[in-house]
């Protein structure tokens, strides 16, 4: 993403955003981690903590904001719709303080929960 101020340009990278996003979403209660599913077997699978921005995907939009879509795996029994809210509240607010980026929609699928 380019931002244009008076004194020049900034340029910020995707990976920055998933960085963010991804760092955002496991300190919330419930989350275990980000999810991947692999084209091989078509299955879920947990991502470590140094991998943990594949789950995340970001979309540059027109009007200089951002729409992040994130794939998540939780724990068993939490409340998905809170976990969910908590989740989109805590990376709009992270990736706006610390890019200053305006983010347009944040998308949360939970693609698997853990048992144990």
């Amino acid at each position: 993403m380019k931002l244009q101020s008076d004194k020049g340009e900034i340029r910020i990278s995707s990976e920055v955003f998933t960085n963010i996003t991804g760092a955002a979403a496991i300190n919330c209660y419930g989350v275990k981690g980000m999810a991947i599913r692999s084209k091989t077997d078509g299955l879920v699978h947990l991502l470590r903590r140094e991998s943990m921005s594949k789950g995340v995907k970001v979309t540059y939009n027109e009007d200089s904001t951002v729409s992040i879509e994130l794939h998540i795996i939780v724990d068993n029994g939490v409340n998905l719709m809170a976990v969910s809210r908590s989740i989109m509240n805590e990376v709009r607010y992270n990736v706006s303080r610390i890019t200053g980026v305006e983010v347009k929609n944040v998308d949360v699928y939970v693609d698997s929960m853990v048992i144990g």
